[in-house]
């Protein structure tokens, strides 16, 4: 992967999380952006765009920077929301909004080119 890719992935994913936190903020809160149908079909797609992103990372990349467990979850979530046919569960969604974004979205801003 060229560093170039890398970048725009990096910048990509980094401007999800970002969006997603602005629909946060403009629902007053994670609940209630959950609770209100486009906040939460924004949100959704935010995460899967993240997981799909962030699959095709090289393995090289996710070694370095420890990322293994972020790739396969955040994989995971989006085959979870794009083949749920069911439905999401909105508590396992809103506790990745809450405990694991942040920590993701750190995670990639410590990558180096």
């Amino acid at each position: 992967m060229s560093e170039k890719s890398l970048q725009a992935k990096i910048d990509f994913i980094v401007e999800m999380i970002e969006n997603i936190e602005e629909i946060v903020k403009r629902h007053e809160g994670i609940v209630k952006t959950l609770e209100d149908f486009e906040g939460q079909m924004a949100v959704l797609m935010g995460l899967s765009q993240i997981g799909e992103t962030l699959k095709k990372f090289d393995d090289k990349v996710v070694e370095t920077y420890d990322l293994k467990d972020d790739k396969d979850g955040a994989y995971y979530t989006r085959n979870y929301i794009v083949h749920d046919y069911e439905g999401v569960d909105l508590g396992f969604i809103e506790s990745i909004l809450r405990d694991y974004l942040p920590t993701l979205k750190n995670k990639i801003l410590k990558i180096e080119l």
